[in-house]
């Protein structure tokens, strides 16, 4: 089983390249997984999103999105494809 994470980690790596993907957790690391899937996956990377995590989950990471992380045209889609209204978030200034 473990093994099999790791795969699904290595198939979404395209869209994770500033990250350790060697590192990251499916289920720990999953709203950063899914956040950069939505902004930047291909239709395949999205496919394979879905059938990885719980709707919840997904619709959780767009109503809650990280702050600046998020394309804005890829976020008004989402929560278009979805019928959801996000949260508006701001990176704190230090």
């Amino acid at each position: 089983m473990k093994q099999e994470k790791k795969d699904i980690i290595k198939k979404f790596k395209p869209f994770l390249w500033s990250y350790d993907t060697g590192k990251m957790d499916l289920d720990l690391d999953k709203k950063r997984i899914i956040t950069n899937v939505l902004n930047l996956g291909t239709k395949e990377a999205t496919d394979l999103l879905f059938k990885t995590y719980k709707q919840y989950d997904i619709i959780d990471a767009i109503i809650n999105p990280l702050p600046g992380e998020w394309n804005n045209k890829s976020l008004n889609y989402w929560s278009i494809i979805f019928n959801i209204t996000p949260k508006k978030t701001y990176r704190k200034i230090i």
